[in-house]
């Protein structure tokens, strides 16, 4: 079964329930779920003494006239900013920076992520999140590492995504989600387990993509974004504890979301917020299950709702569009063809030998 099949499917059963540990099964294999036991036990030695917390990043930032931007931000203990030593340095802070600069309003930043957070307990961060600010303009999430390594079921975890997208945009809100990172990406893993990792959290934010969308809101594939770093630059992208980002590697996180988030906001015209997509950079639009198989092999994409002659829904379901805001090189016309979503590009996922 190919990832967009996989993703799909997770979402349905997220939406319409049924069988969800043994979906999770069926989906992964048996073997998939003994990998992640073994990925438990080998991230006890590979992350260092874990932080005291995260630095609080509650607050205004940016000057201006005008009503404030209410930016609210959810997740676990990338959202909450955990391996960052000031509260500048945090995604948060550095997205509401970015759209304070960007529309010249000040931008009050309300983040209730909670450091461990699963999936689960994004329901409770919504209730906490419209407590502090009813009606906000912005909701950024990001959530699936801790679900991953506790080999979580994964439609339940898509399902609690989907429901936290739907009561935030019920409120008024656009909402950005970071995807599940690729724990293949972790290099002291070693094969065959890097290679189970990978496609295990890559089949989840193909699915948390499918969830998203569906309810209305704009994923961001975080993939790989840090993973080239981990050996090349570990001192600098990555904290003391070897798994959480430093504050280089927010940075980098948050440059890949601030561009949707700005988009969403129409920040800088309604053209922005949807621009037509450029074939030479691999973009289109497509059935959603296929953008979002394409968008976890390219970090920084982002996946939303589309449509086609005016209908939000072609034969293979909702349609999608797949944007690069962080835009790769664009290749001569005779290297890439026009593109198009109908078959994704699997070829990384070969087994390793």
């Amino acid at each position: 079964m190919g990832r967009a099949r996989r993703a799909r499917r997770i979402a349905q059963q997220a939406v319409y329930g049924g069988g969800g540990a043994a979906a999770a099964v069926g989906a992964l294999g048996l073997a998939g779920y003994g990998v992640l036991r073994i990925e438990a036990e080998l991230a006890k030695r590979i992350v260092g003494s874990p932080f005291d917390g995260a630095p609080d990043d509650n607050g205004t930032y940016g000057y201006g006239p005008g009503d404030p931007v209410r930016f609210v931000m959810l997740g676990d203990s990338t959202a909450a900013g955990m391996g960052a030593t000031h509260r500048e340095q945090t995604i948060g802070a550095i997205i509401a920076h970015g759209v304070a600069a960007l529309s010249g309003r000040p931008v009050e930043l309300a983040n209730v992520a909670v450091v461990g957070a699963e999936s689960s307990q994004l329901g409770d961060q919504v209730v906490r999140a419209l407590e502090r600010v009813p009606a906000p303009d912005v909701a950024v999430i990001s959530i699936g590492a801790n679900d991953v390594t506790h080999r979580n079921d994964r439609t339940a975890m898509v399902r609690h995504l989907e429901m936290a997208v739907s009561r935030l945009r019920e409120a008024g809100a656009e909402v950005v989600v970071a995807t599940c990172p690729d724990f293949g990406a972790l290099q002291p893993l070693p094969q065959p387990l890097k290679w189970l990792a990978r496609r295990w959290s890559r089949d989840l934010a193909a699915a948390q993509t499918v969830a998203v969308v569906e309810a209305g809101g704009r994923a961001v594939s975080v993939g790989n974004l840090l993973g080239p770093s981990f050996i090349s630059e570990p001192k600098v992208m990555f904290s003391e504890d070897r798994f959480h980002p430093s504050p280089a590697g927010y940075a980098r996180l948050a440059a890949a979301l601030l561009p949707s988030v700005v988009a969403a906001l129409e920040l800088l015209g309604k053209q922005s917020s949807t621009p037509a997509p450029n074939p030479r950079r691999g973009e289109g639009v497509g059935p959603l299950p296929v953008a979002a198989t394409k968008a976890v092999l390219q970090p920084g994409s982002e996946v939303g709702p589309a449509e086609i002659a005016g209908d939000t829904r072609g034969p293979r379901g909702r349609w999608a569009v797949l944007l690069h805001r962080v835009r790769p090189p664009v290749p001569p016309p005779e290297v890439s063809p026009p593109g198009d979503l109908v078959r994704p590009d699997e070829r990384s996922e070969t087994s390793p030998t």
